[in-house]
């Protein structure tokens, strides 16, 4: 996020300490700067590099028709995400993924319902042969960890979009940090969470 120049950097950067996987955030600035910053990146990293995964929900949810046509005719795989918010019911599930058809979906367990709706979710995009991968949604370090290790036990090899709670300036210490592009876990530092309270309310413990 942020201006084209920085933006530039940001994905230098994330190359460097060997992410394979980047997400952009696009329209947050002027469109046609936008497509110089694409055509920036392409020119200066090549296919083998980065390449074109996919696209986050590009339209406003809630347009159902419209949204199946982008997904039949788009030459960029889209992924659905905002569009599964608020959706409990399995046969509205059902109804949604056979009708628009997406290549993925993202799935954010904190708005859609938890584990239980999350799995549902799941089962039905492997009967629809669609993609899928798990994103948190801003939790605390401590929602983070449950998330990512609930995660690993689904067996997905795909990158997940599980961030390190970097935004927040107030989150409790986690054994959680990122390695190249991935997150992991360090035994050696392990919760303390009665601790952490304790320094927080400025308490001996």
């Amino acid at each position: 996020m942020g201006e084209v120049d920085f933006m530039k950097q940001q994905v230098r950067e994330k190359i460097e300490q060997g992410f394979r996987c980047i997400k952009m955030k696009i329209g947050a600035i002027d469109l046609n700067e936008e497509y110089k910053l694409l055509k920036a990146i392409r020119k200066e990293f090549s296919s083998r590099e980065i390449e074109l995964h996919s696209i986050e929900q590009p339209i406003a949810a809630d347009q159902w028709e419209i949204m199946a046509n982008l997904c039949e005719r788009s030459p960029l795989p889209i992924a659905l995400d905002e569009e599964l918010i608020g959706i409990s019911l399995v046969t509205k599930k059902r109804e949604l993924l056979q009708m628009i058809r997406p290549q993925y979906i993202i799935l954010k367990p904190s708005l859609i319902g938890g584990w239980s709706g999350t799995e549902e979710w799941i089962a039905l995009a492997k009967e629809f042969s669609i993609g899928w991968w798990v994103t948190s949604a801003l939790e605390s370090n401590v929602g983070l960890n449950a998330i990512a290790q609930w995660t690993y036990t689904l067996g997905n090899d795909m990158p997940q979009g599980l961030g390190t709670g970097d935004l927040f300036t107030n989150n409790v210490e986690s054994p959680l940090h990122v390695e190249k592009d991935t997150l992991v876990y360090d035994n050696t530092e392990a919760w303390n969470l009665s601790e952490i309270y304790l320094k927080k309310r400025g308490m001996n413990s």
